[in-house]
């Protein structure tokens, strides 16, 4: 069974597993799961290259704290055998859905210190979402079981299998967006859109030897690791592009998160925030030493999909750095706020993506002037129109939707 097919089985299994469970909702639990027997499979893989045979697994437990940090300094967690997504599977009738609230608890205390912010209450919206899916401990252990078997071939091993993986997990989001009417804007950039932008930004940059890109509404992830996928055709090493996401809604950033662990990228390269972009703009800190180690983000490249023509308050933003020089977007539609957002996180000779309404290009006041203002400063390179209903929904707009990409900072 090659992945397509592997893929579409998966996703015809999960839709008719689902029942009354909103498709927005239930992509968080399978994708949850995936994402697990991602890390298990992982652990074990590492085990196995130690020289520990399957049947020596079940001597790995949070007792033999010499393994439990060997584990952890490598790949940045550790799971105890009771806990693995594959001992799951081996006690067939004897697993029960505390066995999953167990291993998820367990999870967030054995997280490497080091890997603290790529990790940690990663498996938050599994944890408390599965409640809903039965209304007994009895309906929710067998609802889970059928998703346990259900995912348990997905092949997670190695350099070819991110690839399989990743197909499978980019095939579920797609479909779940379709499913999910109104609410895909949230997670998901169909991936056609995702591909143009990640060429174009890829043709900008592909002389460099190291990059760092940022996606401030970054969703479930996908455009930024398409961003990547293409850049790294030119780099040639992968380790060398750095990650930078924010997302506002818990669940989202999780799903973030997730997709760029499971790419194979370096936990050291991933850097998330969950939080508001245009209230909490992303200064680079650590909380202990917030004025020693302040400095401001600037990336090669920025690239996003904000919700469209989105309410925010401009109130007290005048002197906020990010839109001196252009103007302040108005109350009723952010968009330019978001634009100018991403402008500003740019080095001098980087690019920006962004995609927006068509009204963007048309519309008067104050962003009528901001626009003024970004042809003056020579901020806009390329605007590329797009068919209507390319999206699954126009998020808060009536407008055709468009991308303009943007190079340079002031």
């Amino acid at each position: 069974m090659n992945k397509q097919q592997l893929a579409a089985k998966i996703w015809e299994s999960a839709n008719e597993m689902r029942s009354k469970i909103e498709a927005n909702e239930y992509k968080d639990y399978i994708l949850g799961f995936i994402f697990y027997k991602f890390l298990s499979d992982k652990e074990e893989k590492y085990l196995i290259e130690l020289g520990y045979t399957k049947e020596d697994m079940n001597t790995v437990t949070e007792d033999d704290t010499e393994i439990m940090e060997d584990v952890q300094n490598n790949i940045g967690y550790f799971i105890s055998y009771q806990n693995l997504f594959s001992t799951w599977i081996d006690k067939r009738n004897d697993f029960d859905v505390a066995d999953v609230r167990d291993a998820l608890s367990a999870f967030d205390r054995c997280i490497n210190p080091l890997q603290k912010k790529v990790f940690d209450n990663i498996f938050e919206t599994l944890r408390v979402g599965l409640s809903k899916l039965g209304d007994t401990a009895a309906n929710q252990t067998k609802a889970i079981g059928e998703l346990l078997r259900l995912i348990a071939d997905i092949p997670m091993d190695g350099k070819q299998d991110y690839d399989v993986l990743g197909f499978i997990y980019e095939y579920l989001i797609s479909n779940f967006a379709a499913n999910a009417g109104k609410k895909a804007g949230e997670f998901y950039t169909p991936h056609e859109v995702s591909v143009l932008m990640s060429e174009i930004v890829a043709n900008h940059l592909k002389d460099r030897n190291e990059i760092e890109i940022f996606d401030p509404t970054s969703g479930s992830g996908s455009l930024l690791i398409n961003i990547g996928k293409s850049i790294e055709k030119n780099l040639g090493n992968s380790d060398r592009i750095k990650y930078y996401a924010q997302e506002l809604k818990q669940n989202t950033y999780n799903l973030t998160r997730m997709n760029l662990v499971m790419r194979g990228i370096l936990p050291s390269n991933i850097f998330t925030r969950n939080g508001d972009t245009l209230e909490e703009d992303w200064p680079y800190f650590e909380e202990g030493d917030r004025i020693g180690t302040y400095k401001p983000l600037y990336v090669d490249a920025v690239v996003s999909n904000p919700p469209y023509s989105q309410k925010w308050d401009p109130a007290e933003k005048d002197s906020d750095p990010r839109y001196n020089g252009y103007g302040l977007a108005p109350k009723g539609k952010a968009d330019y706020a978001f634009l100018l957002h991403d402008l500003y996180h740019i080095k001098p000779d980087g690019i920006m993506a962004i995609v927006l309404p068509h009204g963007v290009l048309f519309r008067g006041n104050e962003e009528g002037s901001i626009r003024k203002n970004l042809i003056e400063n020579n901020k806009i390179d390329t605007i590329i129109g797009l068919p209507a209903n390319i999206f699954f929904w126009n998020r808060y707009s009536n407008d055709n939707n468009g991308i303009e990409t943007k190079k340079g900072q002031y």
